[in-house]
């Protein structure tokens, strides 16, 4: 997925420069819209090849030749209202602060987001413009997550699971708060050689974007799903339940909600800038708290279950 990035964005950059060959009179963004198009079909029927070869040369053949795996029955997936969600959060400390960890991402990454969106159209108003810039980001934030993840597994063995699990609210919290700062300065001083300090906070922002995206993908992913690791069977499924039913869509609707009544109240996102700035450290803030909390609970829990493992080592050969 991420070497896709890489060539997609690299593609798209391309197909957004070739307005510098066409014939005065011919919509360059036009011409940009079909080559996108037209590589989506390309991928989408390459898919669709592949997926129908496979059926057909190693999926079928194996089954008629009884060589495919039993069919297991499938699993029930829990499925918890709002409200049994909630109750299980409330009663459950561990799960809760898993939940504020997912909750925090999402809505960090949303204050943040849209603000930067908002400064790369006021810097590139042209489409063509905006969408090489994309490309490129695209690419950057393939290439950051790649070796992000080569080196995500040296943090957790070396560092261990809290270590990790505060690299991304750390990323997030520090280069939040400088795009913020850059927005609220706006100062012609801190261009450092670009054209405006619109065009600084862009880039502020974009790195920001990819630092924060490719330590989720590559340390706070695993992070989460290593923290269901030592819960029984029932708080495990129970867990992801009310976590896909609250969590998730919290983070992802909460910072929208923040922005429009933020909005609404000061009149314009820039005026809001400030007010945002302040929330996104109140919300990292929170995210560490939950972060060291969950890492106590969990280092104790994998040592009980060392313990039990221990013990039960130890009572075998005597028995024998």
């Amino acid at each position: 997925a991420n070497v896709a990035l890489i060539f997609s964005g690299q593609y798209v950059k391309w197909v957004s420069q070739l307005r510098t060959r066409l014939l005065p009179g011919v919509d360059p963004w036009e011409i940009s819209l079909k080559y996108l198009m037209g590589a989506v079909v390309a991928s989408g029927g390459l898919l669709m090849a592949t997926f129908n070869h496979m059926q057909r040369k190693v999926v079928n053949p194996m089954k008629a030749k009884g060589k495919a795996l039993a069919a297991k029955p499938k699993k029930k997936k829990v499925k918890m209202t709002l409200r049994e969600s909630a109750n299980f959060l409330m009663s459950s400390k561990y799960i809760r602060n898993l939940a504020v960890l997912v909750v925090s991402y999402g809505m960090c990454i949303n204050l943040v987001e849209v603000s930067w969106k908002a400064k790369i159209k006021q810097s590139f108003p042209n489409p063509n413009d905006y969408s090489a810039f994309m490309g490129n980001f695209s690419s950057a934030m393939g290439s950051v997550t790649l070796i992000m993840m080569l080196i995500g597994r040296t943090i957790f063995q070396k560092f261990g699971w809290r270590t990790a699990a505060l690299i991304t609210p750390s990323m997030i919290g520090v280069t939040g708060l400088l795009f913020f700062l850059l927005n609220i300065v706006n100062s012609s001083t801190l261009t450092l050689g670009l054209s405006s300090p619109v065009m600084l906070a862009v880039i502020v922002g974009a790195v920001q974007n990819i630092l924060s995206k490719s330590s989720k993908y590559s340390l706070f992913d695993p992070c989460k799903e290593m923290a269901y690791i030592p819960l029984d069977q029932e708080s495990k499924t129970k867990g992801k339940a009310a976590i896909d039913v609250v969590g998730n869509p919290l983070g992802k609707s909460g910072g929208a909600m923040i922005q429009q009544i933020l909005i609404f109240a000061v009149g314009s996102l820039g005026a809001a800038t400030p007010y945002l700035a302040v929330i996104l450290c109140f919300i990292v803030f929170n995210w560490f708290r939950a972060a060291n909390s969950l890492a106590d609970q969990f280092d104790e829990a994998m040592k009980q279950d060392d313990t039990e493992e221990g013990s039960e080592g130890g009572i075998q050969p005597a028995a024998a």
